[in-house]
């Protein structure tokens, strides 16, 4: 987890913290809408697609908030 938080800070130390953060929300973005598309059109069941829009919206919020936090500490 300490190698996690020093490769995000030396991200916020270079100015990439927005680059990384919109990054991580398209492809947040992309696997929500996967998830929902894969509920609507095909057969596989409800886990597959409800995993896959849960970590869409993880991926959509957290890292803004992760370097939000990082600013503080």
């Amino acid at each position: 987890m300490d190698e996690l938080l020093d490769i995000l800070d030396l991200f916020s130390d270079l100015g990439l913290d927005g680059v990384v953060v919109w990054l991580f929300r398209l492809l947040g973005f992309v696997a929500t809408l996967a998830g929902v598309a894969l509920w609507l059109f095909a057969d596989v069941g409800l886990l597959i697609p409800a995993v896959l829009i849960i970590i869409g919206i993880i991926l959509l919020v957290v890292p803004g908030l992760l370097f939000e936090l990082l600013e503080f500490v």
